[in-house]
């Protein structure tokens, strides 16, 4: 599966969720990221263009490997994304699990060879728009130390990536944005 992303500073997000309010979109609770970033002991993930990243979401824990992207205008590119089970060993911290699951993939990757790089947090206030038949995941992100973003983004198999592509650079257009920001939030952080 390929994510299809187009990502915009913001400098009014209140503008901005008017704006897709006037385009019904449905929005969804807000919620609290923290993604921890790793790279590969072997090779280094800044000059492959790739990322390896546990994500704390509430109480949900995910490990996602991001591949390079594979177009110049767009962030398009294969993910792979799999939920960790939630659960507490002897020992445990009851009181956070999720934060218990993060430590103890974070102790695995490290006695693999991973080295942490940086820790991202961000507030998300997800929302979803119909757009040229396609249900588009916009989130607008208020990420600590970076600043306010919009994310517009669909998942695609590999020949529907120009489609989902077009559809984004469409909204885009309607929402007022053009000059799409490339680098991710990691990037953004480390510079």
């Amino acid at each position: 599966m390929y994510e299809v992303e187009l990502k915009f500073s913001v400098a009014d997000p209140r503008a901005l969720e008017q704006r897709l309010g006037s385009l019904a979109a449905k929005w969804q609770e807000p919620i609290h990221q923290v993604d921890r970033y790793f790279n590969h002991p072997c090779r280094d993930f800044a000059r492959t263009d790739e990322a390896v990243r546990l994500r704390q979401d509430g109480d949900h824990v995910v490990i996602t490997w991001k591949g390079p992207r594979i177009d110049a205008a767009t962030k398009t590119r294969r993910e792979i994304e799999l939920p960790l089970a939630i659960r507490l060993p002897e020992g445990g911290d009851s009181a956070n699990p999720a934060a218990s699951t993060i430590a103890h993939w974070t102790e695995l990757l490290e006695a693999l060879g991973f080295r942490p790089v940086a820790t991202v947090a961000k507030r998300r206030q997800p929302a979803r728009v119909h757009w040229q038949g396609m249900e588009v995941d916009v989130a607008i992100d208020s990420v600590t130390g970076v600043g306010e973003y919009v994310e517009l983004e669909l998942q695609a198999g590999e020949a529907e990536v120009p489609q989902a592509r077009a559809c984004l650079e469409s909204l885009a257009r309607e929402l007022g944005y053009g000059n799409p920001e490339r680098r991710s939030y990691l990037e953004l952080l480390l510079e």
